[in-house]
């Protein structure tokens, strides 16, 4: 990497034209990441897009005069200083307040590169058009602001809200509830049956861990098969399937941890503790994003974990 101080005007200026590119393909992607969902709030960025190409034309056609028509290829991670921004497509899917802050993000970022390009060379016509540039993007956000308001009104944007909810639900809370809810529902039998047939912590222990990691990657595999998301919006199975493990997993490792303690009634009681916090963080789940009225949820979930923790109590005894 070189450091900006180093670079000469024409690289300068090939720097200006390959970040208003990668810009304008970046508002591109998010337009399209949200057409579906949120088309209203993509056709904002489709015109922030449409500007981000005008720079690059303007840019193009000052280095055409000045240098050429060969346009070297400098990049954003050719030069330190400047934010590694995550691919659009690999935080998918999009959500509102997330696009909505990496684009703040890159204004204020494009603004001080043209600010400090400014500062850095001599020539009267590259300074006018970096200054010009630098004053438009300081003017972006009023500008996108506006675009939000005649294209996002309120009933519109409150639609979307809603829709971003929705989709937040589907693909990462319910996998997540569920793995939840399985991890810490059905193993409390084999690890407490384990617990009270051995009255030893660490046989407990490794019935409980073997319980965790095998249910977590049975439920995992069951979630990313169950469908591939493209006709109930569920979003990616992998996705789904590695929330869905990876929460079983934590759900049974929760109440199987305690039995690291050697003395065998205090891991027990811990165990048992900990297995009410669960079963509270489930039914809390449920009426946030399910809408679940909260004295059902306890009831639900209480009750089907007192009956297969009852199962393993009656079970170890035998």
């Amino acid at each position: 990497m070189r450091d900006f101080s180093d670079l000469t005007e024409k690289e300068i200026l090939a720097l200006a034209i390959s970040n208003e590119e990668e810009d304008n393909r970046i508002y591109a992607d998010i337009a399209d990441g949200l057409r579906e969902d949120f088309p209203a709030t993509a056709k904002v960025f489709t015109v922030m897009a449409g500007q981000e190409s005008d720079h690059r034309h303007r840019l193009i056609t000052l280095f055409q005069e000045k240098f050429g028509e060969h346009i070297p290829l400098i990049r954003r991670q050719d030069v330190r200083g400047f934010i590694q921004h995550k691919p659009v497509w690999q935080i998918r899917p999009l959500g509102i307040d997330t696009v909505r802050k990496l684009a703040q993000t890159m204004e204020i970022e494009t603004l001080r590169f043209y600010r400090r390009a400014m500062a850095r060379t001599s020539d009267a016509s590259i300074r006018k058009l970096l200054g010009d540039l630098a004053e438009e993007e300081e003017r972006h956000e009023d500008i996108a602001d506006r675009l939000v308001e005649q294209n996002v009104p309120e009933n519109v944007r409150i639609q979307e809200e809603k829709a971003d909810r929705r989709v937040f639900v589907l693909r990462v809370v319910q996998p997540a509830l569920a793995g939840l809810m399985d991890g810490s529902v059905s193993t409390l039998a084999p690890i407490f049956a384990a617990a009270f047939a051995s009255g030893r912590s660490w046989d407990a222990f490794l019935v409980g861990l073997a319980a965790s990691i095998g249910a977590g990657i049975s439920m995992g595999f069951a979630e990313a098969l169950s469908d591939n998301g493209s006709l109930t919006g569920r979003g990616a199975p992998v996705a789904r399937g590695a929330i869905c493990g990876l929460m079983t997993t934590l759900g049974g490792l929760g109440h199987t941890l305690p039995f690291l303690i050697p003395q065998f009634w205090t891991a027990l009681v811990v165990a048992c503790c900990v297995v009410v916090i669960e079963l509270a963080i489930i039914s809390w789940v449920r009426w946030k994003y399910m809408d679940t009225p909260p004295f059902s949820a306890a009831l639900q979930v209480g009750f089907g974990g007192a009956l297969v923790f009852a199962t393993g109590v009656l079970i170890g005894n035998s």
